[in-house]
């Protein structure tokens, strides 16, 4: 049966979260019901990445198997019925073993955070008003590609027991009056990005030392870190995958 990539982008503020649940308002739930409605049947999904409630994305990924024929206005036709915060960017056939999940090999995170108050920021941005060292956040964000083991980093509720990640960027930028975490990854653990933050703003509000971090990655115990920087302030900006899996041909659409 074809198989199909749907690239998505979403504002996660007022969802429970990316994963279908039974009577939870989550982003992949809206997907699958608005999928249900032009097929006329259930369809099932699977992601690239699966968000926390709170978290946003540019550019998310899920695939989908059907032996319909999509019309040529179907990503209209979609757009149309799903939610206002949920917006569907393309839809591309793939080979039919491509996997959203685990085809990727590069997944890309930025963290917002604002020094002042902003109503317009509050659902996308974290309002942190203490003084932060930029350059020390960046040296601690640069210790981090040295290491390969991330378990200090990953929530304990969770069945996962390989907590490697090869991190291939992590740094600081300041843009206009955003400070924005920039890290990619072939992959993350749960909870990762945000332990990673709030970590690194205890480096910048100079509560622990570089050292004192390089000693939380290496204890490997996630009571070590700093849990604290909300969802929202975190965005999921890029899913890559390898060319191959992708065919080239007139099913291909984007808006």
């Amino acid at each position: 049966m074809p198989r199909y990539f749907i690239e998505v982008a979403y504002k996660g503020t007022h969802f429970k979260g990316f994963q279908s649940q039974i009577a939870v308002n989550s982003i992949q739930g809206e997907i699958n019901k608005a999928l249900q409605t032009l097929f006329k049947i259930p369809i099932a999904t699977t992601t690239s990445s699966r968000t926390d409630a709170g978290v946003h994305a540019l550019q998310n990924f899920l695939h989908f198997d059907t032996d319909i024929q999509l019309p040529s206005s179907f990503i209209y036709n979609l757009n149309s019925i799903i939610s206002q915060d949920i917006l569907v960017k393309s839809i591309k056939p793939v080979q039919d073993q491509a996997h959203a999940r685990f085809d990727a090999i590069k997944r890309k995170y930025a963290y917002h955070i604002i020094p002042y108050k902003n109503p317009f920021l509050r659902e996308t941005a974290y309002f942190l008003p203490f003084k932060l060292d930029i350059g020390l956040m960046n040296e601690a964000a640069q210790r981090l590609l040295h290491f390969t083991s991330f378990e200090s980093f990953s929530k304990r509720n969770t069945d996962v027991k390989n907590f490697n990640c090869k991190l291939t960027t992590s740094h600081f930028d300041i843009n206009e009056n955003e400070i924005i975490f920039h890290v990619a990854s072939n992959r993350f653990l749960r909870g990762m990005v945000r332990a990673l933050v709030g970590t690194l703003l205890l480096v910048g509000r100079k509560k622990i030392s570089i050292a004192a971090f390089e000693e939380i990655i290496c204890k490997k115990d996630c009571t070590y870190a700093d849990f604290s920087a909300p969802a929202h302030g975190l965005f999921l900006e890029n899913v890559s995958y390898p060319d191959s899996i992708f065919i080239l041909n007139n099913e291909t659409q984007s808006i």
